[in-house]
């Protein structure tokens, strides 16, 4: 019997709708109250659980959407005009039409489509074919001088036209025309394929409308589309999301379907501009998040909700898809530096505990080689990913909002041993701003009031198969690489440490858990109470630890799944906090992570793997690299996120090349520059002798230079960067490097 693709589509995301059960992510998410503004057409106020773009369908037939102009407040005529969110104000538009359009932006001519005024004098437009998924229908919506178009494909049926949209209209240029024909021949299943990338542009459409970037008053349309486009993570987001909705997959004939839990060991690296407390307000501002287990019950009914992703993964054909969402609960630190260097530092307490979750959603597993089915399971999984707001302290007086704009994820899934199985681990490095917004009460609801901070966030996720009845002898009798990455705030006269080491781990029974034996090395960069910053200096670590199965309290009750405890001498009493850390291992126990949070290390980041013997640097192969850079001045802060480039290596060495987004703190101006994307790029020299330990690699070229170590099937590599010149600026960072075909 064959299948219509269109039929096998809607049967395969009825499927990824299901997904899920238990104590997933996914399900966690969706018990999220979907509160939106309703009908109120500022949208001025704030829910958690939805994103930034709460669309308004309320009153829509089948097949309408609602189209709402918006403009920059130097465009609004006297006496009209209604702020919202962006800066932008919501004008009734003089005139408004939907048109077929191509890659040169021409009009083809009037698209079928009938336009009406509701009662609340909203604009309503049916498409009676459907609403369009292909860019090739625009709106057109004309204000005075001013004309701004937007994609007709927007997934919540709630159209904006606005800058971002336009900017968006502007990007179709680039574009060549087969691939433009491409993008159409998808949406109309030309050759009667199951083409689930037909989505990507609607996805696009909807998304851009989640960052929460302020438009300047006084610019123009032209103007506003400049300085979205000056933006590197909002122009990098957009540019990613169009060459994925070009992706393509060959067909096999192969049905499969799986679906897995994943703990998440999840790092944030932040830097932004702080207004919330007077005795630094627009102070500079570093932060770590780290994700940490949060209790949800009661002391009699105790319960918790884990950092964590599920994902439920289809290969219809070979076209391989998955549905994921993720649910981590998530601790802060934070230090602001004034223009006059007064150092105000705030631990994990005085942050409530808040979450980083995305909406559940759909992803593609690209194969790393054409013939996924046989010979290599190791995929990327590509989508977009909107994630949610959240309120803390909402019961109390200061209640505050928090945004976090969408990010483009290009995530490496390690191999999973049969079509139907899940892979053991999903790593990703990724880019997000987002605000914290003062509320006020609203009748029962809260609106935005003042923004207390914009900051930009770079991340590094590791999510490692979950499996009940892990057993972590299999940690025993082994040597593992690691590398970590921490940093250390405090009011002290040494107010910011980052440091970051390389090493080895022998794990072995011990007669409380797995006894470790350390041996790592350290390099640390400070800057101390007067703001000046020293040189890098270095140090060893022999101290060693001991690891422990975390339990975890289920539903189902208690269960050891995959998390670890790290702690000094003494294993931690069941559900307290160990001495060091938290951490996660693969089933098999050939990855492990750990968020570090102690007197010792600070906040940070540990990776470990297991060490071979037949484990070194690669002679050949491209990398897709993430991760980031922290990096100091006398007068500076910098945070450099390297924004999916690649490594490439060759027989002597290898390539670093990628765009980072940069974000820079003028201490003396209190000043912090939005992302600006630039180009990074460094040719390095492998420096290992042949007595370095198994899997270890180090690569220098001059000032700067990249240590840690490979995996043993030479997939995935973990490195600590360095940059220390004799003068300017010291860097140190943490980076991921993952195989790409």
């Amino acid at each position: 019997m064959q299948f219509k693709s269109s039929l096998l589509l809607f049967l395969v995301l009825s499927l990824m709708t299901a997904c899920g059960g238990g104590d997933d992510a996914i399900d966690e998410v969706r018990k999220r109250p979907n509160a939106f503004a309703g009908n109120n057409p500022s949208e001025n106020g704030f829910s958690s659980g939805s994103t930034g773009d709460s669309g308004n369908t309320s009153g829509l037939e089948d097949n309408e959407v609602r189209v709402t102009l918006e403009v920059p407040a130097g465009l609004v005529r006297e006496s009209e005009g209604e702020p919202t969110r962006r800066n932008l104000h919501i004008v009734q538009a003089d005139r408004v039409r939907a048109f077929h359009s191509n890659r040169s932006l021409q009009d083809l001519g009037k698209a079928s489509a009938s336009i009406r005024t509701d009662d609340n004098g909203s604009t309503i437009i049916r498409f009676p074919g459907g609403q369009p998924l292909a860019p090739d229908v625009i709106i057109e919506a004309q204000y005075g001088n001013a004309t701004l178009q937007a994609p007709a494909a927007d997934a919540d049926r709630h159209i904006r036209v606005n800058p971002f949209s336009e900017y968006l209209v502007r990007q179709l240029q680039n574009y060549s025309p087969t691939e433009f024909q491409s993008l159409l021949n998808c949406v109309n299943e030309v050759d009667q394929s199951l083409c689930l990338n037909k989505y990507v542009w609607s996805t696009l459409a909807d998304q851009v409308h989640d960052f929460e970037i302020d438009i300047p008053g006084g610019a123009s349309v032209d103007a506003a589309v400049s300085y979205l486009g000056e933006r590197g993570d909002f122009a990098s987001y957009v540019a990613a999301m169009a060459d994925y909705a070009l992706l393509q997959e060959k067909a096999s004939g192969e049905i499969s379907a799986s679906s897995a839990d994943y703990n998440s060991v999840f790092m944030g690296l932040e830097l932004g501009h702080t207004f919330a407390e007077s005795p630094y307000s627009g102070a500079g501002q570093w932060g770590v998040r780290l994700g940490r287990e949060q209790a949800t019950g009661t002391e009699d009914a105790p319960a918790y909700l884990y950092p964590g992703l599920t994902l439920a993964s289809f290969d219809i054909f070979n076209i391989q898809v998955a549905s994921l969402g993720t649910q981590i609960p998530y601790s802060r630190t934070t230090l602001a530096q004034t223009d006059s260097n007064d150092f105000f530092s705030r631990d994990s307490d005085d942050w409530l505990l808040n979450t980083h979750s995305s909406a559940p959603g759909p992803a593609t597993r690209s194969a790393l080689t054409e013939d996924a089915v046989t010979v290599d399971r190791h995929t990327r999984l590509l989508a977009g990913r909107a994630l949610y707001q959240t309120i803390t302290g909402r019961n109390t007086d200061t209640p505050i909002g928090w945004t976090r704009n969408p990010y483009f994820m290009d995530a490496y899934t390690g191999a999973a041993e049969s079509a139907s199985s899940a892979p053991d681990r999903a790593l990703t490095g990724y880019f997000s701003a987002g605000k914290a917004i003062a509320l006020e009460p609203n009748g029962d609801d809260l609106r935005r009031r003042d923004d207390l901070e914009a900051h930009y966030l770079s991340v590094m996720e590791l999510n490692l198969l979950r499996q009940k009845g892990f057993d972590a002898e299999v940690l025993n009798g082994h040597t593992y690489n690691t590398v970590f990455f921490s940093t250390r705030f405090s009011d002290s006269s040494t107010p910011v440490q980052a440091e970051a080491g390389t090493g080895t781990w022998q794990i072995s029974a011990g007669s409380e858990g797995s006894s470790v034996a350390v041996d790592e090395t350290f390099t640390t960069l400070s800057r101390d109470s007067s703001g000046a910053v020293g040189g890098l200096s270095t140090g060893t670590g022999t101290a060693p630890r001991v690891l422990t199965p975390r339990m975890s309290l289920l539903s189902s009750g208690e269960e050891s799944n995959g998390w670890l405890n790290l702690d000094k001498n003494t294993p931690a009493e069941p559900f307290n906090r160990p001495d060091l850390g938290v951490g996660a291992s693969t089933p098999d126990g050939s990855l492990l992570a750990f968020n570090l949070a102690n007197q010792i290390n600070g906040n940070g980041l540990l990776i470990a793997a297991k060490a071979a013997a037949s484990a070194k640097a690669p002679s050949s192969g491209r990398y897709r690299v993430q991760g980031f850079i922290m990096g100091m001045d006398s007068g500076v802060n910098r945070l450099m996120h390297l924004d999916n480039g690649v490594l490439e290596f060759s027989d002597t060495g290898v390539g670093l090349d990628t765009k980072v987004l940069t974000v820079a703190h003028d201490v003396a101006n209190s000043r912090v520059s939005t992302p600006v994307s630039e180009p990074f790029a460094y040719n390095l020299q492998s420096t290992v002798s042949g007595a370095e330990p198994d899997g270890q690699v180090r690569f220098s070229n001059g000032d700067v230079s990249l240590e840690g170590f490979v995996t043993e099937d030479q997939k995935q590599l973990f490195l600590v960067y360095k940059e220390n010149p004799g003068t300017g600026e010291k860097r140190l960072g943490l980076l991921m490097a993952t195989r790409l075909p």
